[in-house]
């Protein structure tokens, strides 16, 4: 059970107290906007009555809103009907989104004039947000600002139930305000307090503009004013009346006698942007972003193979030259790489050319008197097949990697170029898949994006579209295959939608959107070094997910607090032997040294198995590798590869705020067992102070036990791509289920809920280092749901620092009680998206 807390609030300035009850507006003295007082001022400075942020403060300068990091609101209104006064006579010392104290000087006001020219003097402190307070002082008499007048009895906020089901959004006609001075206080408490009536979510826009129509200071924060035009929105049961009686309240004015009441109609509301469903085609995002052009379709080049060679000792000459020529050229493409990402896809595909399995495998067709050319395609072919056949997600990367290379190898053995095309200007590719070499090949003054059918989220291609900026969808129906050149087709890659000829509206829409969004990009670059606190000054920690000692130099120029996941596998991978004591402890060392004593780094020990094979590890065929040895099971069974790289991990201690952290971790005794093998070794090195021990919870076992898991380790991070693919028992790089495997799922959210509750209760923090962390989308939710740190993709952490720069935590918290009570990942995604339009200013990044 929430206990009470105890707010008091303090004069803001001084002056005669007096009921509200008596104040001669019934819009106050009924308490339409809130319960609190009156004071008719003797001073000329209006003081913050509680510490808290600026969340509005009206252009005019007579009335102002602070919230505390409780979520207490409290409105300050200087005078009746000031807002008349267009703001002469007030000097604002604050801007919104500033934290101030309490008893800190907000709005200097000139008594004289506002007595002369307005209604009356009477200052009103409100309690927006409900909260029951009791006196402090007498109720009546006179007050000096800064004294103590009311205690607030706030009692954390609990969501009760889960919110109404919503369907698509209805819109009402737009409605151009006859108010004199726009929805100032007054006619904005009177349209929140009839929205508030509904069930329906309801939201008020003012241009690109939005606002909760339920919150008074969220409509005063849009600033509208006489001439605007607005429209209502709503989604729920009772959507359609809430749009009626909302659209007739503001024709009429909102209470306010107004002279003229206009309601301007178009030819067919304005909706949201969602053609029919057969104009849409949905797939997953690659890469995001959006764009608009014409289909170019790109298929599979067919080369003729003659099978007969030429002799063994010709054929094997023009392999070779061949081999030769695809690392020359593979080599020239990890030169142009622009990170460590792309490097690595390309020196794979090298190592490709020297697989000793391939290599053999064609000899041996090349001694039976095949030709080079027949060999290599057939022993790639194969073994790309067996790697499809294998159920796993990363050998079926691998397949896809080869197949590429098999290509690349056959052309130059045939001696055939690529198929020029004619690429038009905007072009947008279609084809069944791209491979890396196409995608790194890809002219990005003409292309703007692609779209294909097969592919994942996770894939080669995936990665180089998001390092070019390319906007790229996969896993889209093959219907796609079927659209003519030329045809015209809006990619929205955000929300993995391609729309079939678009409406104008549509494309203006996108337009503006590349605009601000390019906006956005540069105002968060510049400000990549400022700390991620909320508008109400919670702080989160935003690290870096890396796999090399250049990504953490390169988190460390974008602001990155520090490393959330270094992924130890890197050290293992793609070699021959096992990675030397002196090797990994350089490496470690390194990297740690790079971050300094004061930033965090978490070192996840050995993900590997049979989903991630090594080959200097022997291990069985596994039917489903992704439910096999995996992570902490594979090294607890091979203790002294685990024992060796805690040797290694611990030789930066002290260069950094050293964490450990163990995958795949399912049930308490694996942790234990790890522990004492740390301890161990942390004896014989003969230091005095273990690193913090933690576990990913990735496995629903995991997280539903997390209140046994909380009190033996220092942390939790959450690996939101494994917990949903094995919450939801889909592979997250299927082609057809890809869309489906969201770790927006409200099953998924319910865990990561449960994980952070528990591990609150027992003083540990929580992290997310999975790909849900680097959504700008999910910040507010994550935050909402208690998450302490997220480990983001590194060019990606100054956008999710502006974006938490960007929130209230109170409100992240209401908006993770709704959609924790929503029934699919589509509605919880549409109800951020409501909530990031209706809170946060765009305008933010043109500013400073």
């Amino acid at each position: 059970m929430a206990t009470p807390q105890q707010l008091q609030l303090l004069a803001p300035l001084s002056g005669v107290l007096m009921p509200l009850d008596q104040v001669p507006d019934p819009v106050f003295s009924t308490r339409v906007i809130g319960d609190g007082l009156c004071i008719d001022p003797t001073s000329q400075t209006l003081s913050a009555p509680l510490a808290g942020v600026i969340s509005n403060v009206q252009a005019s300068g007579h009335a102002i809103s602070i919230t505390d990091d409780n979520g207490v609101q409290v409105l300050m209104h200087i005078g009746l009907d000031t807002v008349n006064l267009a703001g002469k006579g007030f000097t604002r010392l604050v801007e919104e989104g500033q934290r101030v104290e309490a008893g800190q000087a907000l709005i200097e006001f000139d008594a004289d004039y506002i007595a002369l020219h307005a209604r009356s003097l009477l200052t009103l402190m409100l309690v927006v947000s409900g909260e029951p307070f009791t006196w402090l002082s007498p109720e009546t008499g006179m007050v000096e600002g800064g004294q103590p007048l009311v205690s607030l009895h706030c009692v954390e906020r609990i969501a009760d139930e889960p919110a109404p089901e919503e369907g698509e959004a209805l819109f009402s006609k737009p409605v151009t305000l006859a108010n004199p001075n726009g929805l100032h206080a007054r006619p904005a408490a009177v349209f929140a307090q009839a929205a508030k009536g509904f069930s329906a979510s309801i939201y008020l826009h003012k241009q690109q503009e939005s606002a909760n129509a339920k919150s008074l200071v969220a409509i005063m924060a849009l600033q509208t004013a006489f001439g605007d035009t607005v429209q209502v929105s709503a989604a729920g049961q009772d959507a359609e009346k809430a749009i009626d009686t909302l659209e007739a309240l503001l024709t009429s004015g909102c209470g306010e006698t107004v002279s003229v009441s206009v309601s301007v109609s178009v030819s067919a509301p304005v909706e949201a942007l969602e053609p029919s469903s057969s104009k849409v085609l949905r797939g997953v995002c690659a890469s995001p972003g959006s764009t608009f052009g014409q289909v170019v379709q790109i298929a599979e080049q067919r080369l003729e193979v003659s099978e007969p060679g030429r002799g063994a000792q010709v054929e094997r000459e023009q392999l070779a030259r061949a081999l030769a020529q695809a690392d020359l050229a593979l080599q020239l493409l990890r030169n142009k790489a622009t990170g460590d990402a792309q490097a690595e896809i390309f020196k794979a595909h090298q190592e490709l050319l020297e697989d000793p399995s391939l290599l053999d495998q064609a000899d041996a067709l090349i001694s039976e008197g095949k030709s080079a050319a027949f060999a290599w395609r057939a022993a790639t072919e194969a073994t790309a097949a067996l790697f499809k056949g294998l159920g796993s997600a990363l050998l079926a990367e691998r397949a896809a990697d080869l197949a590429d290379v098999g290509q690349r190898v056959l052309m130059l053995i045939l001696g055939v170029q690529d198929q020029a095309i004619e690429l038009p200007e905007g072009a947008i590719l279609i084809a069944d898949q791209l491979t890396p070499s196409q995608t790194a090949g890809l002219d990005t003054r003409k292309v703007l994006g692609f779209a294909t059918v097969g592919g994942g989220a996770t894939s080669h291609v995936a990665i180089l579209a998001r390092a070019a900026g390319l906007p790229a969808i996969c896993g889209l129906p093959a219907q796609v295959l079927a659209l003519r050149n030329g045809s015209l087709v809006l990619l929205d890659a955000d929300k993995g939608e391609l729309h079939l000829d678009p409406e104008l509206a549509a494309i203006e829409q996108l337009r503006v959107d590349r605009q601000r969004q390019e906006q956005r990009h540069q105002h968060v670059l510049a400000h990549a070094m400022q700390a991620a606190c909320t508008r109400d000054g919670h702080h989160v920690e935003v690290t870096a997910n890396i796999a090399s000692l250049g990504e953490a130099e390169q988190a460390m120029t974008l602001g990155g607090e520090g490393v959330g996941l270094l992924r130890s596998e890197f050290l293992y991978l793609d070699r021959n032997h096992a990675p030397s004591h002196e090797e990994q402890a350089r490496t470690y060392s390194a990297v740690a040294s790079a971050l300094g004593p004061s930033r965090s780094l978490v070192v996840r020990t050995l993900d590997v198995g049979g989903d991630k094979p090594l080959a200097y590890v022997p291990m069985a065929s596994e039917t489903n590798p992704f439910l096999g040895m995996r992570g902490i099971r594979l090294c607890l069974e091979r203790p002294q590869l685990l024992r060796d790289q805690f040797k290694a991990i611990l030789a930066c201690a002290g260069l950094a705020r050293l964490h450990i952290m163990l995958p795949m971790v399912t049930q308490l005794s694996e942790l234990r067992l790890a522990r004492q093998l740390l301890e161990e070794e942390a004896l014989a090195l003969g230091l005095d102070e273990l690193p913090k021990l933690g576990i990913m919870i990735e496995v629903p076992a995991a997280a539903l036990m997390a209140d046994l898991f909380a009190p033996e380790v220092d942390f939790f991070s959450i690996g939101t791509n494994d917990l949903t693919q094995y919450t939801l028992a889909m592979d997250r790089d299927h082609p057809r289920l890809a869309a489906q495997a969201d770790s927006f799922h409200p099953s998924v959210l319910r865990l990561i809920a449960s994980t952070v509750k528990a591990a609150h209760a027992h003083g540990k923090w929580v992290g997310v280092c999975g790909a849900m962390a680097s959504e700008t989308l999910a910040v507010p939710l994550l935050l909402g749901l208690g998450v302490d740190e997220l480990s983001v993709s590194v060019p990606l952490i100054p956008a999710i620092k502006a974006a938490v720069r960007e929130v209230d935590l109170v409100d992240c918290q209401a908006i993770a009680q709704q959609v924790l009570g929503l029934d699919s990942a589509e509605q919880v995604r549409e109800a951020l998206r409501l909530y990031h339009e209706a809170t946060v200013d765009n305008s933010l990044i043109l500013e400073n």
